[in-house]
C-alpha cells in the first residue's frame, strides 16, 4: 500500500471518530438541558402561589366602559361550590377618575401572607377589608410607613391610602400582608377569625386582612370623638367606594379598626358614614349573576 493511501485512510477513521464524538457530546447537552426544564417545572409546579385578587386592585386610571356582554369581573381565587354570582363593576365606576400615586413602604412595614399560622394549621380565611383613619396627615403616615423599624411593635402600614382630595394612594401590593391591625379578630357570620404568624405577637387579622385608610381632616388632629370630629369628604367617599368596587368582598365582610382591635385603644374610622359609603358601593359595582 502506498504512504498517500495509508495515510487518507488513517485521516478518515480519524475524522469519523471525531464526528462520532461531537454527536455524543451534543446528545449529552440536550439531555442536561432537558433534565435541567423539567427540574425547573417540578420546583414550578410546587411552589404554592397565592393570588389575592379579591382584594381591590390598582386600576390606574385605565378602566373603559364596560361592554354588556364582555365586562371584566374580578375572579377570586378560593374555589367555592360553584357560585352564582359575581360583584362587576358599573359605567358609573369606569367614568370616575379620582388620581392616584403608587409610594413604596419600607419592607420592614409589610410581610407575606402566610398559608399557616405559627402551630401549622392550614388557613383558609376568607378575605376582609378594614378601614382606618391616619390620625394626621396623609404625608406623616407616608414618611412614618417609609422608614425602616427594627421593633415589631412599632411597624405599621396599609395597603392604601385616601387622600383629602380623593387621591388614591397604593403603599402596600394586595398580595402582602400590611400590618395595620396589631391585637385583633372579625366576627363574621363564621365565627370569630383571627390569625396568628408571629408567637412573640398577639393574632390578628392582618394575614387576610386589605387595609385602607382615610386621611383625617386637618382640624381633627389627635381627635378621639365624633363631636370633635368634623369627618371625610366626599371625594374621599368616591375613591373610598370606587376602589373597594374592584374586589369580590362582600359587605358583611367590610369592617372598622374600632370594630376588630381588642386592644381597646383603637376608634378609627371616626364619624365614618357607612350608609353613604355602601351607597356609592352600590353604585360602582353591582352582583351579576353567572350563566353556565
Amino acid at each position: 500500500m502506498r504512504f498517500t493511501d495509508w495515510a487518507t485512510r488513517v485521516m478518515f477513521i480519524s475524522l469519523m471518530f471525531a464526528a462520532l464524538i461531537i454527536v455524543l457530546l451534543i446528545g449529552r447537552g440536550v439531555q442536561v438541558e432537558n433534565n435541567t426544564i423539567t427540574a425547573n417545572t417540578s420546583n414550578t409546579s410546587k411552589t404554592e402561589v397565592t393570588a389575592w385578587s379579591q382584594y381591590p386592585q390598582a386600576q390606574f386610571q385605565s378602566a373603559k366602559e364596560p361592554k354588556q356582554k364582555s365586562q371584566t369581573i374580578i375572579k377570586s381565587p378560593v374555589k367555592t361550590n360553584q357560585p352564582v354570582a359575581r360583584y362587576a363593576t358599573t359605567q358609573a365606576f369606569a367614568q370616575y377618575r379620582p388620581n392616584y400615586q403608587i409610594v413604596s413602604v419600607n419592607p420592614s412595614n409589610y410581610g407575606e401572607r402566610y398559608t399557616t399560622d405559627v402551630n401549622g394549621k392550614p388557613l383558609n380565611n376568607q378575605p376582609i377589608i378594614v378601614l382606618h383613619e391616619t390620625g394626621y396627615s396623609a404625608s406623616s403616615a407616608i414618611n412614618f410607613f417609609q422608614v425602616a423599624h427594627s421593633d415589631e411593635n412599632v411597624q405599621a402600614s396599609y395597603h392604601a391610602l385616601i387622600k383629602l382630595d380623593g387621591t388614591v394612594v397604593y403603599l402596600v401590593p394586595p398580595d402582602k400582608r400590611a400590618f395595620g391591625a396589631g391585637n385583633s379578630v372579625f366576627e363574621g357570620s363564621e365565627g370569630l377569625e383571627t390569625v396568628q404568624t408571629n408567637p412573640n405577637l398577639p393574632p390578628s387579622v392582618n394575614n387576610f386582612a386589605y387595609h385602607v385608610s382615610l386621611e383625617t381632616p386637618p382640624d381633627s388632629y389627635d381627635s378621639g370623638s365624633a363631636q370633635t370630629h368634623s369627618g371625610y369628604t366626599e371625594a374621599q367617599y368616591n375613591s373610598l367606594a370606587w376602589l373597594i368596587a374592584q374586589s369580590q368582598v362582600p359587605e358583611d365582610r367590610i369592617t372598622t379598626h374600632k370594630l376588630v382591635d381588642r386592644s381597646s385603644k383603637k376608634v378609627d374610622p371616626i364619624n365614618f358614614d357607612g350608609n353613604k359609603f355602601l351607597e356609592l358601593l352600590s353604585l360602582y359595582r353591582q352582583v351579576r349573576p353567572i350563566y353556565r
